[in-house]
């Protein structure tokens, strides 16, 4: 019972035709059944008026519509009698916009879903005891407390024992994910554990999920252009409803064939189905991890021709790792003993990666003491007694004259030495995303006939790159502006731009569709995009272009069959063997089958994901830039 009333007044109109309808049948029962058609005919005038203030202001606006047939068929049945038409006519009329609304809100969905687990509360640590307070006054370093099944407040740092994250909502991991202290943690993480303590490091407000539901409340409000594109497909279709129904009313002499005609013309699934498939769409790809700001997008996504992708954090993990340790004195795992002894405490980008590189190979790290780093040289402290530094081979032994093999492009090298006695080097690597070459093959196969990698590296680490991920040219030392003058003079169009970090920032922004793998936070990237990657997939990006493919297809279909229905519905109520209010009726049933049909854009179909071997002898990996 509570959601019937629910339903009334979220429905009224509905309501207050139902309402009437009773009123009408009640009044044909008794001896006042003269005035039963007045009630109705008012009614159905009513909200003829109401369609009419709907048409006029979207002309004014530039939208041409089909509201004129709702209100033809009205005034049409009104006028000549059959009030009971007009009522299922204004059911019709009012039903299929709360069929569209109760649509919409179901293909939201995924994006609503979002919305509804934000955190609202935090529990803060003071003295050893927690407090709650509203989750926009938690200021960074504060320290909070997340019970079980509850979601992180906000983004911060693991204090204490780790925890099994439940990540799904912000990267569509769908297994727990452990979180050792000292590890990043990202709000709307849900705790699936004991309680567990953790720093903040931002406010709610510069936090992952926050951005997360800035890009959703975007995403819901938008409007395709695509939906303009149905009302103007709506003019010749109105033309030739009422082509079809004057050409009845003279062959047969009889003007109920033309108001026969309006019923089941009128309201079209144009008006429902269309933004319904958008939306749909929208939220499957939000469901892939995927936030579409606007529904235009979509359809730049379904044509993209062009697809350009920045290097580092992109093509790339953009974390190195260590690729091999050479030796020239003692062992490789002395080496990267006394390189983490040195690095783990340096905010340096290459010090972790010798750090884990240390730990995965077991090896005991000693504690340096007097640690000094030179900036873009080195660090140098002691251990055991002995000086050990590490960094370029100028800074740790200047005089060592080992004959090396030379890097390959972009390999780094970290030079270790003790007590200026040089005792090898350790080569990191940055990682090729493993699904890269595969992206770029399902891409060319939704239709992308050109791949480029703008990058600001040099041509020849850039070359390799591309190389192994399979894309057709590159574009090197390029700085920002750079890629945005490169952007403009590539073609054929749309050209969709897939990039993370401030620096990709602009030319997301210029590219017909800006991509962000904004995984990792990247919020100038995110918030000049078009679309956002929320996990570290680029094959997401293969993904959302099938996604919008797909919706665009379905969005067609529910055009081409409520207009094929109604043609055929109009040609039949043209013979007059169809009488209104069942025509009225069956053009109802063409509304829900084309909205069930815009629906399965939001259905979760398998991507069609395979396998790819890279060519033999290369290795799925690249490099960083050369800083010997």
């Amino acid at each position: 019972m509570t959601r019937l009333l629910k339903l009334a007044r979220r429905y009224p109109l509905v309501v207050a035709t139902l309402v009437t309808a009773v009123l009408t049948a009640l009044l044909l029962l008794t001896p006042l059944q003269w005035l039963a058609p007045w009630p109705a005919s008012a009614f159905a005038l009513v909200i003829a008026g109401r369609s009419a203030i709907g048409m006029v202001r979207s002309l004014r606006a530039g939208t041409w519509g089909i509201d004129i047939l709702s209100v033809a068929a009205i005034v049409s049945t009104v006028v000549l009698g059959d009030y009971w038409a007009a009522l299922v006519v204004v059911l019709m009329i009012t039903g299929g916009e709360a069929l569209e609304d109760f649509a919409a809100q179901r293909a939201r969905s995924e994006l609503s879903a979002l919305l509804s687990r934000a955190p609202r509360v935090a529990h803060l640590s003071l003295d050893g005891a927690a407090s709650d307070v509203p989750v926009e006054s938690v200021a960074i370093g504060d320290e909070l407390e997340v019970r079980p099944g509850e979601a992180i407040p906000v983004d911060g740092t693991m204090l204490g024992d780790g925890a099994a994250l439940d990540e799904s909502s912000i990267t569509g991991e769908s297994l727990p994910v452990w979180r050792d202290a000292g590890d990043e943690v990202l709000s709307g993480a849900v705790n699936g554990g004991s309680v567990i303590r953790m720093r903040a490091t931002a406010t709610a407000a510069d936090s992952q999920y926050q951005t997360i539901i800035d890009l959703v409340r975007a995403a819901a409000d938008s409007k395709a252009p695509f939906v303009r594109l149905a009302d103007r497909v709506a003019v010749p279709f109105t033309l030739v409803a009422f082509t079809i129904g004057a050409l009845a009313w003279i062959f047969s002499g009889e003007p109920t064939r033309f108001a026969e005609v309006l019923v089941v013309a009128t309201p079209c699934p144009l008006l429902i189905a269309t933004p319904v498939a958008f939306i749909a769409g929208m939220s499957r790809a939000a469901a892939d991890g995927v936030i579409i700001k606007n529904g235009g997008v979509l359809e730049l996504l379904s044509r993209v021709r062009t697809v350009a992708f920045d290097k580092t954090g992109t093509l790339t993990q953009g974390t190195p790792r260590v690729d091999r340790v050479e030796v020239v004195t003692g062992t490789a795992d002395e080496v990267l003993a006394g390189g983490a002894a040195l690095e783990q405490d340096s905010a340096h980008v290459l010090a972790r990666a010798i750090v884990d590189e240390a730990a995965l190979r077991d090896i005991v790290v000693g504690d340096a003491v007097e640690v000094d780093e030179v900036v873009a040289h080195g660090i140098q402290g002691r251990l055991d007694g002995s000086l050990i530094a590490a960094g370029k081979l100028s800074f740790v032994s200047p005089d060592a004259t080992h004959d090396w093999d030379p890097l390959a492009a972009g390999e780094t090298a970290v030079y270790v030495a003790r007590d200026s006695v040089l005792l090898g080097r350790i080569v990191l690597t940055d990682e090729l995303r493993p699904e890269v070459p595969l992206t770029i093959q399902r891409l060319r196969t939704l239709g992308v006939v050109q791949t480029v990698m703008l990058t600001g590296d040099a041509q020849d680490t850039a070359d390799k790159i591309a190389r192994m991920a399979g894309v057709d040219e590159t574009r090197a030392a390029l700085l920002p502006a750079g890629k945005v003058a490169a952007i403009s003079q590539l073609s054929p169009g749309p050209v969709m731009m897939v990039g993370d970090g401030i620096n990709d920032a602009p030319v997301l922004a210029a590219a017909d569709i800006g991509i962000a793998m904004g995984a990792r936070g990247a919020t100038a990237a995110s918030e000049s995009a078009d679309a956002v990657i929320l996990v570290e997939d680029i094959g997401r990006a293969a993904d959302v272009v099938q996604i919008s493919q797909r919706t665009l297809r379905i969005a067609y279909q529910s055009i081409g069959l409520g207009i094929g229905l109604s043609v055929v519905l109009m040609l039949v109520a043209s013979t007059g063997v169809l009488p209104a209010i069942a025509g009225a009726a069956l053009q109802e049933v063409v509304d829900v089958v084309a909205i069930l049909n815009s629906l399965r854009a939001g259905r979760h179909t398998p991507l069609h994901r395979g396998t790819v071997d890279l060519a033999a002898g290369e290795r799925s990996e690249i490099d960083l830039s050369n800083v010997q």
